[in-house]
């Protein structure tokens, strides 16, 4: 019996089953890359076409890597005003590593870099890493989750017919509600009928 075993085996070792995962997060973080020149380039950006339960296995890793990473940009703007904007080696910027505002930096700076750090350990790609702060998690600083969507499709799978689904992020290719209008009746449909 599974009591009280949270998420699906997926038929592998636990050690596969992470290594999966992390792979198809960063597979579909590094969709929004700038890709132009990349041979391998993604068909549509943010959207990857994977089974039914594995999508449903690692929408809550992406979702829980894009909350972290609204976080860390929270907390980079946050340092950003003890920063300065001197170029490094120069005696400006030794001047401000020596004085007091270069330590509140660090301090407001750490909860950043540590996030980071920890994106780094989930995603194991820094490249996603830095797709995700740069251009996913600002694009859902607003919103409080659900940042992606799992879609079945209707053909299975080659081979062995698996049901096939697409993750991808919300906000790009939603679709757009339209409220039904009530039909116009004509003026004499609406007078009542005399007998």
């Amino acid at each position: 019996m599974r009591h009280r075993k949270r998420g699906r085996v997926l038929g592998r070792s636990p050690s596969h089953r992470a290594a999966m995962l992390k792979n198809l997060a960063s597979a579909l973080i590094l969709t929004e890359r700038n890709a132009e020149d990349d041979p391998n380039a993604p068909k549509l950006k943010g959207r990857i076409v994977t089974t039914l339960h594995k999508a449903k296995e690692v929408r809550p890793l992406v979702e829980k890597c894009i909350t972290m990473g609204g976080k860390a940009i929270a907390h980079a703007e946050e340092a950003k005003k003890f920063g300065t904007h001197a170029q490094r080696k120069t005696q400006a910027w030794k001047d401000w590593r020596e004085s007091p505002k270069w330590r509140d930096w660090a301090v407001a700076m750490a909860p950043a870099v540590a996030i980071r750090r920890r994106l780094l350990v989930l995603l194991g790609d820094k490249q996603a890493v830095e797709v995700l702060l740069d251009t996913v998690a600002p694009r859902f600083r607003d919103r409080k989750g659900g940042y992606t969507r799992v879609v079945r499709l209707a053909t299975p799978r080659l081979g062995d017919a698996g049901t096939r689904a697409i993750i991808e992020f919300v906000g790009v290719r939603d679709r757009k509600v339209q409220k039904s209008e009530k039909p116009a009746f004509s003026d004499d449909a609406a007078e009542p009928v005399k007998a």
